[in-house]
């Protein structure tokens, strides 16, 4: 018996790689899941589809293999676009299979018909629909090219009607993967070997691009004995091991990234597209490297402009660049960085008190050497990015380009499905799993052993600071919670909940020694502040127009509490 096209896509994506497919059953998708059910591919179900959008994110992220979503016609496919635009941007390859109504009801503004081309064409590396048997295993051979080879989300909409039909005279279409380098001319690479061998103090800036180069980064750095700051995007592959690491800049960096980025004389910015112009330097020389000839200048004026993949590019300018002997900008970075990493992780003297940081190092040191640990945005991505150790096995994962809440969990849980024999490790703000609590139900139904730690400081943390900065008072940013330990305990989870700084290093060891998937409530303080490398002078104003409200408003305990909590114990 021929195959329908159904079953045509699943064997496609299955001969690709995929090995799981997130999304919710039903309607339209009826005949896809069937033939799931009879293939490798395992079916995640899911509460809500958003969580089968970051969990496929989460494992297509982590592995770089391919990873799948269904969604029903309408709502269900609809209901993914926040998960996989997330996904997208992170450079994540997944694919999405989006049920349609019937193509002959295609126009009339049949029920739960939606334009899912017109939403996700807007982020994803391709977005067709298959409105023929014949072009079923072509488009989906295209759809998993396309989300491997430019590494992001491609779109498959098939309507039902057409799910069901059998093609004649079927091609052996089948998706290719590759490798290669672009290398730059040795002309191209003159004006760059120029400027950084007129010496001065250099800099590098270190972005995701250095994925695959970390090596010919550093050999690079030690010829220039030049500081490497880097994105935090680039953490994982640039912060370990690393005798030139000086930190991130930007708001979640620290006073020796900053420096050594706006005060250098040139700035060499590899694989980088670090978006915030105010932390450039002002009269730097700026030599950009980058695989993308469209990033070359995108996010400020470059002087020169290097195209080529950055493992070979930095091995051909290690190659001809002349030998830096001054190591004093070097060292005054790192002393820099080094006294600001411990001042940013002061320790609290007070058992009632649990500061976050406190708990993210707690977390960075009872974590297994080769965890796999995610964040929500807001205050806890900023904890994990300055105290979470990276290593060579080590990752980390947050919604960095997005920027979306409830990330951390549900792309920890497909990283866990992934990687069932290593330990994932969600940090989730008490927003962020507010949000979608309900695939904790997904954790247990699938005996998945993920650990969850709750970030509970009763509010939206990061946008109150936010508004402090803009001299607002804050506003709308409480939260009612409840005890997530006993939440977490209601749905079949192991849970608990820790008051006290001095309760807290034995509950870690507790949550994470548990078999199963587990959750940790800890409360944490929630005046503390997120303090970027370098306070401006109109912050301080816009705090101090805050503080004067607050006074004004007869929230005088706020006013005190944010100082004793973030001034006082440094």
């Amino acid at each position: 018996m021929s195959a329908n096209v159904a079953e045509i896509v699943v064997e496609t994506l299955q001969n690709a790689g995929a090995k799981r497919c997130y999304g919710i059953v039903g309607d339209t998708l009826n005949h896809f899941t069937d033939a799931l059910r009879q293939s490798d591919v395992e079916w995640v179900g899911v509460r809500h589809e958003e969580v089968g959008g970051f969990a496929a994110g989460g494992e297509a992220y982590i592995t770089q293999e391919l990873a799948l979503c269904a969604g029903s016609c309408g709502p269900g496919s609809l209901h993914f676009v926040n998960g996989l635009f997330d996904a997208h941007r992170n450079g994540a390859p997944v694919v999405l299979i989006a049920s349609q109504t019937p193509l002959s009801e295609t126009g009339s503004q049949f029920p739960q018909e939606v334009d899912q081309a017109h939403i996700y064409k807007q982020y994803s590396v391709f977005c067709e629909t298959v409105a023929s048997p014949e072009q079923a295993r072509r488009m989906t051979v295209q759809a998993a090219q396309a989300a491997l080879a430019r590494r992001g989300v491609a779109v498959l909409i098939i309507p039902g009607d057409v799910m069901t039909q059998v093609p004649k005279n079927p091609l052996g279409y089948r998706a290719h993967q590759f490798e290669y380098s672009i290398r730059p001319s040795a002309e191209a690479l003159v004006p760059a070997v120029e400027l950084l061998n007129q010496g001065g103090n250099i800099t590098i800036f270190a972005g995701s691009g250095c994925a695959d180069a970390r090596e010919q980064v550093m050999a690079l750095a030690e010829k220039l004995q030049a500081p490497i700051a880097w994105t935090s995007r680039a953490k994982d592959f640039i912060e370990y091991d690393n005798p030139y690491q000086v930190g991130m800049t930007g708001v979640y960096g620290l006073e020796g990234g900053y420096y050594a980025v706006a005060e250098c004389d040139t700035l060499l910015m590899l694989g980088c597209n670090f978006a915030f112009s105010q932390f450039y330097p002002e009269r730097a020389h700026i030599i950009q490297i980058d695989h993308d000839p469209t990033q070359i200048g995108k996010r400020y004026p470059v002087e020169v402009g290097i195209v080529g993949s950055l493992r070979d590019t930095c091995e051909a300018l290690s190659q001809v660049v002349a030998a830096n002997t001054r190591t004093r900008w070097l060292e005054k970075c790192q002393k820099r960085y080094a006294r600001s990493l411990e001042k940013s992780a002061h320790k609290s003297r007070d058992a009632d008190v649990i500061h976050p940081q406190e708990l993210t190092l707690a977390i960075d040191h009872h974590a297994a050497e080769n965890a796999l640990i995610t964040a929500d945005t807001g205050s806890v991505n900023v904890w994990m990015l300055r105290h979470i150790r990276s290593s060579a096995q080590r990752r980390t994962l947050s919604s960095l380009h997005h920027g979306t809440m409830a990330n951390a969990y549900p792309q920890a849980l497909g990283i866990q499905l992934a990687y069932p024999d290593r330990q994932v490790i969600a940090m989730c703000g008490d927003g962020g799993l507010s949000m979608l609590m309900g695939d904790l139900l997904t954790l247990v139904q699938h005996r998945i052993p993920l650990k969850i730690v709750v970030y509970n400081n009763h509010s939206l943390s990061f946008v109150e600071l936010e508004q402090k900065v803009e001299g607002l008072l804050d506003a709308y940013t409480e939260l009612e919670n409840p005890n997530f330990g006993e939440v977490a305990r209601a749905m079949g989870l192991w849970g608990q909940r820790v008051e006290r700084e001095d309760e807290l290093e034995s509950a870690i060891g507790q949550w994470l020694a548990q078999p199963g998937p587990a959750l940790l409530d800890v409360v944490v303080n929630p005046m503390e502040l997120v303090m970027p490398p370098k306070v401006e002078a109109g912050q301080v104003a816009s705090t101090a127009l805050y503080s004067a409200k607050a006074v004004l408003s007869g929230r005088m305990d706020d006013v005190v509490h944010l100082v004793k909590s973030n001034f006082l114990k440094r």
